[in-house]
């Protein structure tokens, strides 16, 4: 099938909350952007409605409203009616066994109001049951009309930003020597497995950045806190070949289970340190191949299109190892990122798309990325909970 010649019958995507750029306050877990509102990207067809917090309770939010049709125009432009409704009934009943949804019986209602109300309806429940549903679209090629879904996860505009040096600091405490090398093991699975970016590496987005933040200072006048600055850039690069080092050993793998089975937790941070390392194991047994790039959206470049506006953030810039998330050093960096991230119009996201155009559905999800950007989360909390109580 050519996409290049599909056109887009119908567009049931609920609104996504603008990107946001700028920096919260430093927080026990990965790092949030500020809530400053993005742009759209350009060419971007929305329904007006806008998704509203869960947390909200108001009486209007209780009423149920039948759609209103946008898009009735482009329903009528098909040349064969009966055969459009005929092809439509036939996806969504596809659709709804694939994602276990039992749809309206709307075939009594006048063409093309019976097709906007079952993608309502289909939208409306589906999205009850299903954490990563971004919306669904009813498109034409040269031979049928057919849905297609979208599965997203929503990161929520943060920066998974893992840091080493408290793991170092952990390593060299007797105290804890047992729990960092339980981390060592959940690191490493994410180096070697998950694919998690590591700074040191050159490839990485996070390596650039601070090799600019070095030639910044270099290339500075000397000043009383150059050689404080210099110092936390030398630390960062030692520090993080250091940990690299050992995060390359796949013994850490080779002895993941072991460490878990045979660990004794003293205290509260240390059963917390088991619980991620669990979670972190049982991904690693289910999913012993997965990457967190997977799923990411795939672009295709456009040489003639300059457009800043349609380009988006990559994963590989906001998830990654890096040296430390406190110090002058780390303020420089996110203050930099912010800036660069202000010229981008969205973040990529871990996305899935179906089409349900009579050929074989492949029963993907999104389980596996709920649960490694949980742990990333639940891994950063406890990296900050050691340094910031010295444990």
């Amino acid at each position: 099938m050519n996409y290049a010649t599909q056109h887009h019958i119908g567009h049931y995507q609920p609104t996504r909350t603008e990107k946001a750029t700028g920096f919260a306050p430093t927080i026990g877990r990965v790092r949030t952007l500020d809530a400053k509102t993005k742009r759209r990207k350009p060419g971007a067809e929305r329904q007006t409605a806008v998704r509203t917090d869960s947390n909200v309770t108001n009486g209007i939010l209780k009423c149920t409203f039948l759609p209103k049709l946008k898009t009735a125009h482009s329903v009528q432009a098909c040349r064969e009616t009966t055969k459009t409704e005929r092809d439509f009934y036939k996806s969504l009943s596809k659709l709804a066994e694939h994602y276990g949804i039992e749809p309206m019986q709307t075939k009594d209602f006048g063409f093309p109001y019976n097709i906007a109300l079952s993608m309502w309806d289909m939208e409306t429940k589906v999205k009850r049951t299903n954490i990563n549903w971004d919306g669904f679209k009813l498109v034409q090629d040269s031979k049928k009309a057919f849905l297609t879904s979208e599965e997203r996860y929503n990161t929520g505009t943060t920066l998974y930003y893992v840091p080493i040096v408290p793991l170092f600091k952990m390593l060299k405490d007797p105290k804890r020597k047992k729990t960092a090398q339980l981390l060592l093991s959940v690191c490493s699975y994410l180096y070697h497995i998950a694919d998690i970016p590591y700074y040191r590496q050159e490839d990485s987005y996070l390596y650039w950045m601070y090799e600019m933040h070095k030639d910044w200072v270099e290339q500075d006048d000397e000043t009383d806190a150059t050689e404080t600055y210099l110092s936390e850039l030398r630390n960062a690069e030692y520090l993080g070949d250091r940990i690299e080092q050992k995060l390359f050993n796949r013994s850490n793998l080779k002895f993941f289970e072991q460490r878990l089975s045979r660990f004794k937790s003293l205290d509260t941070f240390d059963r917390e340190c088991h619980k991620v390392a669990r979670n972190a194991f049982a991904l690693y047994t289910e999913y012993p191949t997965a990457s967190v790039f997977r799923n990411a959206p795939l672009h295709e470049e456009d040489p003639y299109n300059d457009d800043y506006e349609t380009e988006a953030i990559g994963m590989h810039k906001y998830i990654s190892f890096i040296a430390d998330t406190k110090g002058w050093l780390y303020e420089s960096l996110t203050e930099s990122i912010n800036n660069e991230f202000n010229e981008y119009a969205e973040m990529e996201e871990p996305t899935i798309s179906k089409s349900f155009d009579g050929s074989k559905t492949t029963a993907t999800n999104l389980d596996f990325e709920n649960r490694l950007f949980a742990l990333l989360d639940d891994l950063c909390t406890q990296l900050y909970d050691y340094k910031r109580t010295g444990k």
